[in-house]
């Protein structure tokens, strides 16, 4: 069984007419996922008519869950309290920027982000207590570029990170993988475990030279007792299926069979695509379902199958709304 949590909510996120991390990216899911026949319920965005050209797929139906918030606890494991606070009382305000001008929020955008850390820990805790074998988390804010003492890139909190600490403090998971194919470099989650050697970070995306952050090249490979356990591939400008694929093969799957996780966690973001405007990746709708096969075979030699996916990127909403339902065919495997 594989577990879809996400809410409408998360469009309530307010990012302006013209941010490419928009609500829109939530109503294309929940159109996309509901075109594939992967779900019975009523769509809750009736008036989002986009046209994905997809049809069912003749799959058994994702498990349903409803993200409630989470406890700020959770996010204390990452963020300090004033970071959190400061969030809180921008939102309350009306709203604002958090940075230097790319993570906008407003009056309800503190509200979500709980959610957002809410869906990420009832997808961990329905995988853990044997609801699901897999569960994806469609959510919004996305998280991967939250630093621990500063939001940035579109992100408030660090979902995936969170999510970590709270497989370790509340399930004891001793060996964590993150495996991050956002086509921007998780530069926040590396933050976060940069010198915990029970966490191994993967990241593929853009050569930093090339694409924000500017962070992620190969030789940032952790610190201390930690070190060898950051592990960056950039790819140049161009880059296509068969060079991930490979890459896959002969590199992140090794490693992650070296490492012998309990539990898989994924980093989803789909701006990899060869139509998302806001990098130079060529990745096509199988690519992603290929990858996520991949990862699907690692986790069921090593994780008793377990995966803990969230939506990290993703701008280009006819890609966005396929490639998640690849993904979503690929957890299925």
């Amino acid at each position: 069984m594989i577990a879809l949590c996400t809410s409408p909510r998360f469009a309530d996120h307010p990012t302006g007419p013209h941010h490419p991390e928009r609500p829109d990216r939530i109503r294309a899911i929940f159109k996309a996922v509901r075109d594939a026949g992967l779900v019975d319920s009523p769509n809750p965005f009736p008036d989002f008519s986009f046209n994905f050209g997809l049809h069912p797929l003749g799959l058994p139906k994702l498990l349903e869950i409803t993200p409630t918030p989470a406890d700020p606890k959770w996010i204390q494991t990452v963020h300090p309290i004033d970071m959190i606070q400061r969030i809180e009382r921008i939102c309350r305000h009306g709203g604002g920027v958090l940075d230097q001008g790319d993570t906008p929020v407003g009056p309800d955008s503190y509200d979500i982000a709980l959610l957002a850390v809410g869906a990420a820990i009832r997808s961990a805790d329905a995988v853990m207590q044997g609801q699901a074998r897999r569960a994806f988390a469609a959510i919004r804010p996305p998280g991967h570029h939250a630093e621990p003492n500063r939001p940035m890139g579109f992100c408030l909190f660090n979902n995936i990170a969170i999510t970590a600490r709270y497989l370790q403090q509340a399930y004891g998971i001793d060996k964590i993988a993150i495996v991050d194919f956002d086509v921007h470099h998780g530069n926040g989650t590396q933050a976060v475990f940069d010198n915990d050697p029970d966490v191994l970070f993967i990241s593929l995306h853009q050569n930093p030279r090339t694409c924000y952050p500017g962070s992620g090249h190969d030789w940032e490979i952790g610190h201390a007792q930690a070190r060898g356990y950051t592990i960056n591939i950039p790819f140049d400008p161009g880059a296509e299926d068969v060079d991930y694929l490979r890459v896959m093969d002969n590199r992140v799957v090794p490693e992650l069979e070296e490492f012998r996780p309990q539990v898989l966690l994924i980093s989803a973001g789909f701006d990899a695509h060869r139509d998302d405007p806001l990098a130079d990746i060529n990745l096509s709708d199988d690519g992603f379902e290929q990858i996520t096969r991949a990862l699907v075979a690692v986790a069921d030699r090593y994780c008793e199958g377990r995966i803990i996916s969230l939506l990290e990127g993703g701008y280009h909403l006819r890609a966005l709304g396929r490639g998640v339902v690849r993904h979503l065919v690929g957890l299925s495997a």
